[in-house]
This record gives C-alpha cells, structure tokens and sequence, in this order.
C-alpha cells in the first residue's frame, strides 16, 4: 500500500511539473520567459496562457476519465 502511493505521488508530482501554464511547470515557465525576455509578461498574456493551458488539461482529463471508466467496465 505503502509502494503504490508512492508511485501515486510521484505520477502526480511530475505532471504537475509539465509546462502547461495552469500547472507549477507552467508557472516555472512563464518565470524562465520573463527572466529571459528581462520584462515582465502583460496581464493579458498571461491570461492567454492560463487558457491556453486550460484548453490543453481539460481534453486530457477528460481523455484519462474516458479510459478509466470504460476499463473499470471492461468496456
């Protein structure tokens, strides 16, 4: 039991780690593009990004939903 939250918690620390924007990474990376561009990003774009991100999470959630649900059913 022990083992296998474990590995639960390290799966989900590393997609928490992906650079899509409404994650840590994303944040991580909105940092490193204003570190590198030496000016700090517009609300707005960082608005755009945030539902950039959003737009990409909710699919893959959905997706991993889908093939839980229908492997739990033997679908």
């Amino acid at each position: 039991m022990i083992s296998f939250i474990g590995v639960v918690s390290l799966s989900l620390g590393i997609f928490n780690l992906l650079p899509i924007p409404v994650l840590d990474g994303g944040h991580i990376f909105l940092l490193l593009v204003e570190f590198l561009s030496r000016k700090p990003l517009s609300m707005k774009r960082r608005e755009l990004a945030q539902k950039i991100g959003l737009l990409i999470l909710i699919p893959l959630i959905i997706f991993i939903f889908y093939n839980d649900i229908t492997r739990l059913l033997g679908w």
